[in-house]
């Protein structure tokens, strides 16, 4: 069977680990390992100058789309609101992170990179790792398969141009992905001769990290997958039903925490917390997650004092490398 025929998504794993949950063994026996993502999305969303037949409706300050954007036509209500994540938002983010010295992710598209590379300086200098969001902020069910591959190499190379350390994205997150997107993806990494170490985030299906055989139907080869989420995630302040107010998104994020704290008993496991600059990053939102940081850093010292193993804030690279090395594939 060639590459281009094989089907990583033929058949569904509803399975899993089940009841044999891997202990992670997280880095000083932590309880919980929490992964932060910031969303570098602006600029790469859908806008005529982008070449797109219409404007942006997906997680704007509107809410849930009512129906497509009319076709032909800016939006520079939407335009302007998706400006303030890259002017502001990012910045307030990053001065959070580094007043609280927490470590990050950033899924990053590759023509918001375009648009402002000074952008991934700045995430870099944050202690951010900057992986990939794809090329464009779209949905890439329908799109080409020829066209979601060039978007794939585009991508990579933005991330690794703008890379003040010359850093390639090792981690990969469409998104809104094709069934194509991780079969393409990892025959550009093999091209690249970086396969053996990139790791995807499409998924949404466990708490703690596993192994697919490889996407391009290789015998012997697997892909790393840690799983991202969209229930801890700012974007449900622009869906229904969602966070209503600052409170209702640091209750769930506390709430989430402490179950997982509890769980650890049995087996530690992870926790994502999914952000977006021009979300997260107004001003009547970010006080949420300023008390959640404050609130890890208080339960880790008690988990601590209590003699557990406490937090582990980590960058999604991080918890790859750490996986690979005490979960190998068999």
């Amino acid at each position: 069977m060639s590459s281009s025929t094989y089907d990583p998504h033929a058949e569904r794993d509803l399975v899993g680990y089940g009841a044999n949950v891997p202990q992670p063994q997280w880095p000083g026996n932590a309880q919980v390992c929490i992964s932060f993502v910031i969303n570098y999305e602006e600029g790469g969303e859908n806008t005529l100058l982008n070449g797109d037949p219409g404007a942006e409706a997906y997680l704007t300050e509107y809410g849930a789309p009512t129906g497509p954007a009319p076709p032909g036509l800016r939006n520079l209500s939407v335009e302007s609101a998706y400006e303030y994540g890259s002017r502001r938002g990012l910045w307030r983010l990053l001065d959070l992170f580094r007043k609280y010295r927490f470590p990050f992710t950033s899924w990053a598209v590759g023509r918001a990179v375009e648009l402002n590379p000074g952008a991934v300086a700045a995430m870099e200098e944050a202690r951010g790792e900057v992986c990939s969001h794809s090329y464009r902020w779209i949905n890439y069910v329908q799109v080409p398969e020829d066209v979601e591959r060039e978007h794939i190499a585009k991508a990579i190379d933005a991330i690794h141009e703008a890379s003040p350390s010359g850093s390639y994205p090792m981690g990969w997150y469409t998104g809104r992905q094709s069934l194509n997107t991780r079969r393409l993806v990892y025959e550009e990494y093999k091209r690249r001769g970086m396969h053996k170490q990139l790791y995807d985030c499409d998924a949404y299906n466990d708490d703690v990290p596993y192994y697919v055989p490889a996407p391009d139907g290789t015998p012997n080869e697997h892909l790393l997958v840690i799983p991202y989420t969209l229930d801890a995630n700012d974007m449900r302040f622009a869906i229904t039903p969602g966070f209503f107010n600052g409170d209702s998104f640091y209750q769930y994020l506390v709430d989430a925490l402490d179950t997982l704290i509890l769980e650890s008993e049995e087996a530690p496991r992870m926790m994502t917390v999914g952000l977006h600059c021009r979300v997260v990053g107004r001003p009547g939102r970010i006080g949420a997650l300023r008390k959640f940081f404050a609130y890890i850093k208080e339960k880790d010292a008690d988990l601590k004092k209590a003699g557990g193993g406490g937090i582990w804030v980590a960058t999604r690279g991080e918890i790859a490398e750490h996986w690979r090395k005490v979960h190998p594939v068999d």
